[in-house]
């Protein structure tokens, strides 16, 4: 059976980065290439880094090249951008959107997203009103396989901790075994647990698309 070649952007976040280690540790893949604005920190025998210009189509097609699976793990902040929405939607839409489309012209088969739980193009937020219209726009690129992760707060060690995600955390920790039935969604998972379990929704292909929330992602890591 052929090695999988696989393609992850937003390699330099915290779900990214285990997304990398997790396919560099896995036989199934025999390739990895990261597209980076710049430089990044690991290096491997089976792991390539391309630069890529995000703003420019003929940049991505070209960085992307051909391969099986598509890991998009790709966001930003609102502190990032100075509360620019254009420059928001530009990251958190553009970027997946367009990998979506164009991995599927260059023949890749799977794609698999992080977004969030709650996302909804109908939502007033507009953060988990641009989510659900990403995960909209990936799954009409009619890739044969979307896997659309929807996580609550994600936990893990960041280079550059965010205030409220610190404050909530524990909090959200101490109160996961209350959240049960219908609220078992919004449980906080690990990104060790959330990369690994991308991993293994890249590795089933399941035809069509589907959509994980947190039950779903630990049945597929058997947790």
């Amino acid at each position: 059976m052929a090695l999988l070649k696989a393609v992850v952007i937003g390699a330099t976040g915290l779900t990214g980065g285990h997304v990398v280690r997790q396919l560099l540790q896995d036989g199934a893949f025999g390739e990895v290439a990261v597209l980076v604005r710049g430089s990044f920190g690991m290096a491997h025998p089976k792991l390539t880094v391309r630069k890529v210009d995000f703003n420019n189509t003929d940049s991505i097609r070209k960085m992307l090249g051909h391969g099986d699976v598509i890991f998009s793990c790709v966001g930003t902040t609102q502190k990032k951008v100075a509360g620019d929405m254009v420059a928001y939607r530009r990251v958190d839409y553009d970027i997946p959107v367009n990998a979506a489309i164009l991995g599927k012209q260059a023949g890749f088969r799977v794609f698999v997203l992080v977004s969030s739980v709650g996302a909804n193009p109908q939502a007033a937020n507009f953060y988990l009103k641009l989510k659900g219209e990403v995960d909209e726009a990936v799954s009409s690129a009619s890739l044969a396989s979307v896997n659309i992760f929807r996580p609550s707060l994600l936990l893990g060690n960041r280079h550059k901790n965010r205030l409220g995600e610190r404050i909530m955390a524990p909090i959200a920790k101490g109160i996961a075994f209350l959240l049960a039935g219908k609220m078992r969604k919004y449980k906080p998972i690990a990104c060790s647990q959330l990369a690994k379990a991308m991993v293994a929704a890249a590795k089933n292909a399941l035809p069509g698309s589907h959509v994980y929330e947190y039950g779903g992602m630990m049945d597929l890591i058997g947790e």
